[in-house]
């Protein structure tokens, strides 16, 4: 039995190598390449794949195959560039003009035109469609058509992002104020049309919109909650790629079969502690802090992650732009942290039903017993967790903003306005309410030199870290474990799978 400071490795583990064998000597082979759909493998079913509602982390991936925006964002930097713009121009603080490229057409055939891009802005900014990226369109305060290629843009202040903003999805003019769709079906522009849905499966069909090149492949994307299962359709040829699906328990024995291979990137990306601000005794900041100290992160990596990750010093990913690099690693304190944290508790900390995420969370839960504070973990489906989160029930969680690549989502999760605002002011889950900090967010989203965004977010980190409303842990990297016709795969720093239109 192999133990982590007396956290026993979950049986499963153990009978890998067990179900392994008993399924190759039963005939559990690769099976021929019939030049069938490449199957891709979820961890869980999909909520919301209308791209005006989508913002967990599966919806997005499964929303960018089938719908694309202006702007795209590269698999490496994270920079914005064009996508379905052929040109983006800023013609000063507060104008642009945007030239789409010819002969893009939606799935259904019909052409894109500045009025399909006017709609879609304006419909996601209309407090009556209630769509997360409202706090994005309401930006822009006017839209005018000047061509049927050619518009232009006006923002009611200056806005740092506004180009990454255009990485919003662009849909029909007649279907952009139309019902929520939660099971998708709008027309789109990405590199894949939904052909068939069925619980648990979505099968996708090359499109050729003349965003991107028409894929070679379908895709059938299939969810497998059981992570032994998702191996062994791995290993028997029936699956062809898994991303962030296996856990470190696992990675290692897969990378070592030659019909395997296991593909990984740094990942833009940060799991922390969240921690609910208002309730007792994590009011006090100092009380925060000493979270912090009982967390061996070195620890977390090494063994619950095998490596592949980063201790976080803060919440953003060491190597952006808006990180700072001058940044100390959060120590490892447990006995400053017991001086603060014994005679409280007991605490719940809440945390999702995958695998990986439950022994991740009694592993914190672990550390933080060890400094003094007694800590239940409370396994949830992701929508109740979310829901409990939300309404501030909750104490203790661990969470991942798994797309960190323009800094100015801290706002979404920080702002005070996030606390008790509409659905497009934020999920300021923690409660946070520094006003320093909260001037920084605002001003950082507002300035267009880099440089001044950067000393901005430099600053923010130093209070942040004082304060410690969140206690970061980790950034993870990006693995996949590819074979076949997915071993060109490689997943993007986002996590995105925008790579499975490349394969060859």
């Amino acid at each position: 039995m192999v133990r982590y400071r007396g956290i026993e490795t979950p049986q499963w583990a153990k009978v890998w190598w067990l179900l392994l064998f008993v399924g190759t000597w039963s005939g559990c082979r690769a099976a021929p390449d019939k030049r069938g759909p490449i199957e891709v493998l979820a961890t869980t079913e999909p909520v919301m794949l209308d791209p005006r509602y989508c913002t967990r982390a599966l919806d997005l991936k499964l929303s960018r195959l089938e719908h694309a925006g202006l702007v795209g964002l590269d698999a490496t930097t994270l920079e914005p560039e064009p996508l379905a713009a052929e040109a983006l121009e800023q013609l000063d603080a507060r104008h642009m003009r945007v030239t789409i490229k010819p002969g893009i057409r939606f799935h259904g055939g019909q052409p894109l035109s500045s009025e399909d891009v006017c709609a879609t802005l304006q419909a996601l900014a209309d407090p009556a469609l209630r769509s997360p990226y409202r706090s994005i369109s309401r930006a822009f305060i006017a839209c005018r058509i000047v061509g049927a290629r050619v518009l232009e843009l006006e923002l009611g202040e200056p806005r740092a992002t506004w180009m990454t903003d255009l990485e919003v999805p662009i849909l029909r003019r007649d279907q952009a104020r139309s019902s929520p769709q939660a099971e998708g079906g709008l027309d789109g522009l990405g590199p894949f049309t939904a052909h068939v849905r069925s619980p648990g499966v979505i099968e996708y069909l090359p499109a050729n919109t003349g965003v991107l090149a028409q894929p070679k492949h379908p895709v059938v994307v299939r969810t497998v909650r059981d992570e032994n299962a998702r191996a062994m359709r791995l290993v028997a040829g029936r699956a062809e790629v898994a991303v962030n699906a296996i856990s470190a328990t696992l990675l290692e024995d897969l990378g070592e079969r030659a019909d395997l291979a296991v593909v990984s990137r740094p990942g833009a990306n940060v799991t922390y502690l969240l921690v609910q601000n208002d309730r007792t005794p994590f009011t006090s900041p100092q009380v925060r802090r000493a979270l912090s100290l009982a967390i061996d992160r070195v620890a977390l990596v090494k063994y619950l992650l095998a490596g592949r990750g980063r201790s976080a010093r803060w919440l953003i990913p060491p190597g952006h732009w808006a990180a700072p690099d001058d940044l100390p690693e959060l120590p490892y304190a447990p006995s400053q942290a017991r001086s603060v944290l014994s005679g409280f508790g007991p605490v719940t900390l809440l945390t999702s039903t995958d695998r990986s995420r439950v022994l991740m969370a009694r592993a914190v839960s672990q550390m933080l017993g060890d400094a003094g504070l007694p800590t239940r973990v409370v396994p949830l489906d992701l929508g109740a967790m979310l829901a409990r989160l939300d309404a501030g029930n909750f104490s203790l969680a661990i969470l991942q903003i798994p797309e960190l690549t323009e800094p100015n989502i801290l706002k979404w999760f920080f702002d005070p306005a996030g606390i008790a605002g509409g659905p497009s002011a934020g999920k300021n889950r923690a409660h946070y309410r520094n006003q320093s900090a909260a001037v920084l967010l605002e001003r950082a989203s507002r300035e267009s030199g880099r440089e001044l965004r950067a000393r901005d977010y430099r600053q923010l980190a130093r209070i942040m870290l004082m304060d410690m409303p969140v206690v970061p842990l980790f950034h993870e990297d990006q693995v996949a474990v590819v074979r076949g016709r997915g071993r060109s795969f490689v997943p993007s720093a986002d996590g995105r799978w925008s790579a499975l239109a490349n394969l060859q």
